[in-house]
């Protein structure tokens, strides 16, 4: 487990942004968050996205025995939005994930009350990767800041008021839920499901359709920030045409962001097309046991006991060899500095410094349990993503940052 010391010196590294900044255009609203590092849970960050992976299965379980579907977070590099919750707002630290749906506070900072604050009664319950949160729902005005023109406002929006929540580090108020509204289904008490802040965006006129863009900026980069786009796509951010695919008919990947794709190594296939996620929440990339398999015997790395990762020499990175990932006929490429973790932030994660791992990890399972990759924050990182709920797609594009060596 990173010790706070560590936390604070990534944080140093990372050049400090403001997350209350949003740009906002008619129809959509954009807003940018910080990376902050969520060290509870897990002994190493591999161990986190294992935690996580496990989850989304056991959702499925869960599903098919007639249970309900719950969320699932828990990263070791984690992107935080600065939210308003009441009137007049309070400001909490809310982990962006597009894998949970709720939003709730109350992990550090207590919810304060006002005057747009109503309790409906109802209780909330939802467990994560390796934490879990129990309280109150609680109806509010939530809002996100605006540089130029006032604020991006939601009104009776449902909120998770935690009484009880583990796993959520220092400085992590709680979650900004932004996945699929069906994961929201049976968290609180004597309601189906519940309607997410995009959803209520979009009823309540703020944004013109029910999509959502995200974009990421590589760890290292001294320009370290991310953004979240409300109702459309960042057309600064995107620099090639965004190619959508539909979300995977297979379970448990259905239910999330899924996608269907093949994963290549050099023009070898270590993953014939198979389903799996997309997922902000993931730190690394995760696949299949038998293709990590592939994969490690591919670059010759070994594991490192200390990060959960994969260690090669200086020699074997010069022979990397460009991880292909194709989705929807389009080949999306990881270069040999893309699949390597930022060195600067080697201490970071308890590895030794000027050594070099590899971003791709072991998910647990063999490949054909319905979830056989989750394309993490490694992935975003180098590609600008759209989650499009109205037509049931994901897609993705080419960023500044798609082929650049900052690792």
């Amino acid at each position: 487990m990173l010790s706070i010391k560590a936390v604070l010196s990534l944080l140093a590294i990372l050049v400090s942004v403001d997350a209350n900044a949003v740009k906002r255009d008619s129809g959509k609203g954009t807003i940018r968050f910080a990376a902050k590092v969520n060290v509870a849970g897990a002994a190493n960050i591999a161990e986190l996205d294992q935690a996580r992976a496990f989850q989304i299965i056991q959702t499925a379980t869960k599903r098919k025995r007639g249970g309900v579907p719950f969320s699932v977070t828990n990263s070791a590099v984690s992107y935080i939005a600065t939210v308003g919750v009441g009137s007049p707002p309070t400001s909490y630290d809310l982990i962006v994930d597009t894998g949970s749906s709720n939003t709730w506070v109350g992990a550090n900072k207590t919810y304060v009350q006002t005057s747009s604050s109503q309790n409906t009664g109802h209780t909330v319950d939802v467990s994560y990767g390796s934490g879990n949160f129990t309280g109150e729902e609680w109806i509010d005005t939530v809002t996100f800041n605006t540089v130029n023109s006032g604020s991006l406002t939601i009104y009776k929006q449902s909120i998770g008021v935690a009484k009880q929540s583990n796993g959520f580090s220092e400085g992590v108020d709680g979650i900004l839920g932004v996945g699929p509204t069906d994961l929201t289904r049976g968290t609180v008490s004597d309601s189906d499901e519940i309607p997410t802040v995009t959803d209520n965006l979009l009823s309540q006129g703020s944004i013109d359709a029910n999509i959502l863009g995200v974009y990421f900026v590589p760890a290292s980069n001294p320009d370290n920030h991310g953004e979240l786009t409300f109702g459309g796509v960042n057309n600064d951010a995107a620099v090639s045409e965004i190619e959508y695919v539909p979300i995977t008919s297979t379970s448990p990947a259905s239910t999330y962001w899924g996608v269907d794709q093949t994963i290549t190594y050099g023009g070898q296939t270590i993953l014939s097309e198979t389903a799996g996620i997309v997922d902000t929440g993931t730190t690394l990339i995760a696949l299949a046991s038998d293709a990590f398999a592939r994969y490690q015997a591919a670059t010759g790395g070994t594991m490192d006991d200390n990060t959960g990762l994969l260690k090669i020499s200086t020699e074997q990175y010069v022979a990397l060899k460009t991880l292909t990932f194709t989705i929807g006929g389009i080949d999306y490429d990881l270069t040999p500095n893309a699949q390597i973790w930022p060195r600067a932030l080697n201490e970071q994660i308890g590895g030794e410094s000027g050594a070099i791992y590899l971003i791709v990890t072991d998910i647990g399972t063999k490949s054909g349990s319905g979830l056989d990759f989750i394309n993490g924050y490694a992935f975003l990182e180098r590609f600008y993503t759209v989650y499009d709920t109205d037509n049931a797609r994901v897609g993705f594009a080419r960023t500044a940052y798609t082929d650049s060596a900052t690792n």
